[in-house]
């Protein structure tokens, strides 16, 4: 078995800001981030596979597990293979996945999860509110009904919120998610940047 990649999960409700924060650290070198939701979205939906995941991502639910786990794997693979991302330099930074108890587990043959950062938000119409005003700006059709989101909501607290359980507590960080985009980024740097110092060698350090 291939050595595991050493992983961060960014992990919270719905809308609560794992993207913007994943995005950011995507273009601090020594940081990949993969985002499951991109995966989907850049699926041609016509092709086979881009209509089996817009029958369930219509309608709020998720994506089977294996359907999920094989398109996260193939995605990674190609990202090695054009040298994007260097698993020996990079600490792989995820979100979007994995959702459920069932993905987490069928994932540890390929993750060392060295930490789960978990992103807090209390306010759940702020988080409404937020999600909608990201479809309008960026053409989500899956977050324009407000009754779409609150399913995943749900969907979210039965099925994804368990997942915390399967990592160790003593890994799990939990940082509040109200405030600018620069703050929580702050927080989450310092708890990301030991690991990184710890697991991988800085060239720029002696």
């Amino acid at each position: 078995m291939p050595d595991r990649y050493k992983t961060v999960l960014l992990f919270g409700m719905p809308g609560v800001g794992k993207g913007t924060q994943g995005k950011i650290l995507g273009h601090i070198p020594g940081f990949f981030h993969l985002a499951c939701g991109e995966v989907f979205r850049s699926l041609d939906v016509n092709s086979e596979l881009g209509r089996q995941v817009m029958q369930y991502s219509s309608r709020g639910e998720l994506v089977p597990d294996a359907l999920t786990i094989d398109m996260w794997r193939n995605n990674v693979h190609a990202q090695t293979v054009l040298s994007l991302f260097k698993p020996k330099d990079d600490l792989l930074i995820l979100d979007g996945i994995p959702r459920n108890v069932a993905q987490a587990t069928a994932m540890d043959s390929h993750l060392d999860v060295l930490k789960v950062v978990h992103l807090v938000c209390s306010d759940q119409d702020a988080m409404v509110h937020r999600m909608r005003r990201r479809a309008l700006k960026e053409n989500r059709l899956d977050d324009a009904d407000e009754k779409v989101v609150r399913h995943r909501f749900a969907v979210y607290e039965q099925e994804t919120r368990p997942v915390l359980d399967h990592y160790d507590p003593s890994i799990v960080a939990e940082i509040d998610a109200v405030g600018s985009p620069a703050e929580v980024l702050q927080h989450v740097l310092e708890v990301l940047v030991p690991i990184q110092n710890t697991h991988f060698h800085n060239p720029l350090v002696s």
